[in-house]
C-alpha cells in the first residue's frame, strides 16, 4: 500500500477528552501527509478486547490492558490520559466508609481497564461486577449498586447529582507514589512498520497541540461527547485529561506507567512476563 492511499482506522471513547484530542485529524485541519483517518467510537472496555484482536491500526486503551497487546501493538508518547492527583473515583449512595466498601460488590467499567486495577491496587481484592461505565453512576444513585467506579465526566458531577466519594484513586495512587496515575494510552499496530508508526504518532501529537492552541472550536466537538454537561464542566474535564502530559508523557509519566503495570503484577492482574523497564514508548526520543 502506498502512503498517499493509506487509510487508519483510529478506536477511541466517545468522551470530550478524546473528542478534543482527534478534533484536528477528524476534521482535516493538519497535514498527515495522505494518511486519512476513520474514526470509530466504542467504550473503553471493548477497545480494550478489540485491541487483543488488533482490530485498529490506531487505538486508545486502558494502560492495565496494554501488555496483553504488547506484542502487536506500540504505545505512543502521546495522547495519554493520566490524572495528576486526580483519577478515578469509588462513590456510593450514602456515606460509606473505604472499609465497609471493601465487603460489598462494586460496579466498575471493564475487569481490562485501568480505573478496576486502581481500586483492586488502593482496596485489594473485592468483589466487582462489570457495567456500561454509563450505568454506572446513575445505578449506584437509583441503588441498583451499593458502590461504583464512575469515570469521563461522571468524576465532576457526582456531587452535585447526590453521590458520595468512597476514594478518589487517583489522589490515592499520588499519595502512595508522588506520580500521575496513568489510565489510558493510545497505540499503533506494529505491522504497519516503525517508519509509519513514527508518522502517525506524529500526526496524533500534531492533533493534540493544534487543539490547545485552537481550543474554542475543539471544545466544540467535544461538548456533543459529554452526556448533557455545560460548556464549564466540559472545558474543566478536557483540561484534566488533555494538556501537555498527552503531548509528551515525560520521563515522571513514563515512569508511572512502568509502576503501574509492576505493582499491577505484583497483584496477579499484570502478565508477569512483561517487562515494564523496557518498555518503548513511540516518539519519546525525538
Amino acid at each position: 500500500m502506498i502512503e498517499s492511499e493509506m487509510k487508519i482506522r483510529i478506536g477511541h471513547s466517545p468522551d470530550p477528552d478524546d473528542a478534543f484530542m482527534f478534533h484536528a485529524l477528524t476534521q482535516g485541519l493538519i497535514d498527515t501527509a495522505g494518511r486519512s483517518y476513520e474514526h470509530v467510537l466504542v467504550d473503553i472496555d471493548t477497545l480494550n478486547q478489540e485491541a487483543r484482536n488488533g482490530n485498529f491500526e490506531v487505538s486508545a486503551v486502558s494502560i492495565h490492558s496494554y501488555p496483553n497487546i504488547s506484542e502487536d501493538y506500540a504505545l505512543m508518547n502521546c495522547g495519554a490520559s493520566m490524572g495528576e492527583g486526580y483519577g478515578p473515583i469509588l462513590i456510593s449512595n450514602r456515606e460509606m466508609s473505604i472499609e465497609e466498601a471493601k465487603t460489598r460488590v462494586i460496579a466498575v467499567p471493564g475487569k481490562s481497564t485501568s480505573s478496576y486495577l486502581s481500586l483492586i491496587l488502593a482496596l485489594g481484592d473485592v468483589q466487582v461486577r462489570e457495567v456500561p461505565f454509563d450505568k454506572i453512576q446513575p445505578g449506584v444513585l437509583s441503588g441498583e449498586f451499593e458502590a461504583g467506579v464512575i469515570i469521563h465526566e461522571g468524576q465532576l458531577t457526582w456531587s452535585n447529582e447526590g453521590a458520595f466519594m468512597v476514594i478518589d484513586l487517583g489522589v490515592w495512587w499520588n499519595q502512595n507514589t508522588g506520580l500521575p496515575l496513568p489510565l489510558g494510552g493510545n497505540v499503533v499496530r506494529r505491522d504497519l512498520g516503525a517508519d509509519i508508526c513514527r508518522e502517525i504518532s506524529n500526526d496524533i501529537r500534531k492533533s493534540i497541540e493544534y487543539s490547545l492552541s485552537n481550543p474554542d472550536l475543539a471544545l466544540q466537538d467535544a461538548i456533543k461527547w459529554g452526556r448533557g454537561i455545560d460548556e464549564d464542566t466540559n472545558e474543566e474535564f478536557v483540561r484534566m485529561y488533555v494538556n501537555d502530559r498527552t503531548i509528551d508523557y515525560g520521563e515522571e509519566g513514563r515512569e508511572a506507567v512502568r509502576q503501574f503495570l509492576e505493582r499491577g503484577q505484583e497483584v496477579g492482574l499484570v502478565r508477569s512476563d512483561f517487562d515494564a523497564r523496557r518498555m518503548e514508548f513511540i516518539g519519546a526520543d525525538e
